[in-house]
């Protein structure tokens, strides 16, 4: 199987500071759900790994976290693409759980429902905390420049061989062979 995990907030959609709190605010990042789409089309799985601490913060609810994800598939389906799986943290920053970036343990959840070895995949995120987890399994942390990404750059300090690109469309062709 060809797997590539990708963050949620900042790389397929819109991210917001003040989080993604419904699906009228869940807006796709120009590009990239026919990136995805792309990515099916060139044999990959697609896992989806995201934080989302706005449940354990009550900013929204199970139901409208399921909303917005079912506007993200149905978008995805309009443009020929679909996700395996998505695994999310629904804890807090302290609540000391393994699966809240930068511990690893939603790509081990991916690994376990995909029945997948994480060695080398691509785990393409925005920030520092979706890099670490990557660079813990033995994946390949790769960075995109939306969202938090140009932030991330500047700051420095990214795991050893992390690739970066402008957006998740330039990394999909490069991952694709059609960069």
């Amino acid at each position: 199987m060809k797997l590539i995990i990708l963050d949620r907030d900042g790389v397929i959609n819109e991210d917001s500071d003040a989080f993604i709190k419904s699906p009228e605010e869940w807006v796709p990042i120009p590009g990239s759900l026919e990136a995805i789409a792309q990515l099916n089309r060139a044999g990959f799985t697609v896992a989806v790994a995201s934080n989302q601490s706005g449940l354990a913060r009550g900013l929204f609810n199970q139901a409208t976290l399921e909303a917005m994800h079912e506007k993200f598939i149905k978008l995805l389906a309009e443009k020929g693409g679909e996700v395996a799986t998505i695994q999310y943290c629904p804890h807090g920053p302290d609540d000391g759980c393994d699966c809240r970036k930068p511990e690893p343990g939603l790509l081990h959840q991916i690994a376990s429902a995909l029945n997948a070895d994480l060695k080398g995949v691509p785990v393409i995120g925005d920030s520092l905390r979706d890099l670490q987890p990557a660079e813990a399994v033995g994946a390949q942390p790769v960075l995109v420049c939306t969202g938090k990404g140009a932030d991330t750059l500047a700051a420095g300090n990214l795991p050893e061989a992390t690739q970066v690109f402008p957006d998740l469309a330039a990394a999909v062709a490069f991952f694709t062979g059609e960069a």
